[in-house]
């Protein structure tokens, strides 16, 4: 399949995520998102061959030295059944600021706010901004 076929759908209304975002729902090659605040950004490809979508931070925080945090992204994820969604470090937080994601899996059947771990494998704490990928 061509990176042309994937799409995004973005579902703006507020309400319940579980039917909004049933596995029967989403078109085959597609990524459903719904924005749970108006602060969402919503998820896009850095390039068009880009692996995955970045998201984003939905506000400012921290990660200390050796610590981990959960960050909230303001958005639930649907994803088409017989697939899974995978929340996956950047390879540049990895190597410059010694952050990674821990957990990562988005089953079918999850219709809650896509919450990512960050954990901090370095000898600073780290900043994380609103809005930064």
């Amino acid at each position: 399949m061509k990176t042309e076929h994937f799409q995004i759908s973005v579902i703006h209304q507020k309400g319940s995520a579980e039917k909004a975002l049933t596995p029967e729902k989403c078109e085959p090659g597609s990524l459903r998102i719904l924005k749970l605040s108006d602060n969402t950004i919503v998820p896009r490809k850095g390039s068009r061959l880009a692996a995955g979508h970045d998201i984003y931070a939905l506000m400012d925080g921290l990660v200390l030295a050796k610590g981990q945090t959960m960050v909230e992204m303001g958005s639930a994820i649907g994803v088409r059944e017989g697939s899974y969604g995978w929340l996956a470090t950047r390879s540049s937080m990895a190597s410059k600021m010694g952050i990674t994601v821990g957990g990562g899996v988005i089953d079918v059947d999850y219709s809650g706010e896509v919450k990512v771990i960050h954990r901090n494998h370095g000898e600073a704490d780290c900043f994380l901004k609103q809005g930064i990928g």
